[in-house]
């Protein structure tokens, strides 16, 4: 057995990583069991104990100097308009994920809107202070300065989605590109192929890698893709009665649409009806986030379901470990993890 002494298999001192290789669980396991978390099995416990033992790991001493300033919350920050967020089912399954996962720690949960710019320099104002331990920011559009604002400050921060291919921050999602192309083949194997796409805001990445999966998934059918069945959208049912609106002004012959969000495939749905069209008969429609509305609507909606809550379980577990390690950003740059879970399309009556 290793003595207190021990090298990792860097040479140098042991790490976090070495500890729960050994112990076969994840980082965040590890940083649960050093912190005294009660959110862990006694055999798991005893397996990080024993590894630590073997390796001889000892535990970051300027994150245990900074221990006497936690101030043992954690802020979910979504830059949205509050109307927005109670409209969506995302937000409301994506704050039981977070609130579920932080339940049985001594984390409390802020709440905080920054949906326009008086909110954002109040915000910036206080995470100066250092007045949360970390950060989960919601629905991060690519122009959103919050996440450089918080690397500078060296608040520990996960995001819901990557703002781009190279995100640099800690950023959990859902599989958007694989969950785009399995609506798709789901409506060519139904025999459309004037098939629509209403996008969600295209500053977002998770939206254009949606858009991404509905153009590979025609390609590789053999069918061209019509940049005229595509139209813009917001993720709002506002906005999906006005994109469904414009695409059947311009392509009438339209036989399919897949919309980015449920709440969106709703608004289609309500310009098809005044258009006099049948869901499915004329028009098969398929959503996105197999949320409440999808199983609600009439017909029942066909939809990619993203598991969000889930999503906001690994946020936090991705923002622990991170609380927990608080060397300097540049020397944890290497290490970001990027958390994508599959999708899964569920089949109801309206395509």
């Amino acid at each position: 057995m290793a003595s207190h002494g021990a090298r990792g298999r860097s040479g140098g001192r042991p790490t976090l990583e070495e500890v729960a290789a050994r112990a076969g669980v994840g980082r965040g396991t590890v940083s649960r069991v050093i912190n005294g978390s009660p959110r862990v099995s006694d055999a798991t416990r005893a397996a990080v104990e024993a590894a630590v033992t073997e390796l001889g790991y000892v535990p970051n001493t300027a994150a245990r100097a900074l221990a006497a300033n936690r101030t043992d919350a954690i802020a979910l920050v979504v830059p949205e308009p509050e109307t927005r967020f109670f409209a969506e089912p995302y937000f409301s399954d994506m704050l039981k994920g977070v609130a579920a996962e932080l339940s049985e720690t001594e984390m409390q949960l802020l709440l905080i809107f920054a949906g326009n710019d008086r909110e954002r320099r109040r915000l910036a104002q206080y995470l100066a202070a250092h007045r949360v331990d970390g950060v989960l920011l919601v629905s991060v559009h690519a122009d959103d300065p919050l996440p450089d604002l918080l690397s500078q400050l060296e608040i520990p921060a996960v995001i819901s989605g990557p703002r781009s291919a190279g995100e640099t921050l800690p950023s959990v999602d859902s599989d958007n590109y694989g969950g785009a192309r399995q609506a798709v083949e789901h409506l060519l194997s139904r025999g459309r192929t004037r098939i629509a796409h209403i996008t969600g805001r295209l500053d977002v990445y998770g939206a254009q890698r949606r858009i991404d999966g509905y153009r590979d998934a025609l390609r590789e059918a053999g069918v061209a893709v019509d940049e005229a069945l595509i139209e813009a959208g917001d993720f709002t049912e506002e906005g999906g009665t006005r994109a469904m609106a414009r695409l059947l002004a311009r392509a009438p012959d339209v036989d399919a649409v897949f919309a980015a969000s449920d709440v969106t495939a709703a608004g289609a749905r309500q310009a098809l009806r005044e258009a006099g069209r049948r869901i499915p008969d004329d028009v098969a429609l398929v959503g996105y986030d197999d949320s409440a509305i999808a199983r609600h609507m009439e017909p029942p909606l066909t939809s990619v379901r993203q598991p969000i809550a889930e999503m906001g379980r690994h946020m936090i577990d991705l923002l622990l470990t991170e609380i927990a390690d608080r060397r300097p950003a540049a020397s944890r740059e290497l290490e970001r993890r990027q958390v994508v879970l599959a999708t899964e399309l569920v089949e109801r009556a309206s395509s």
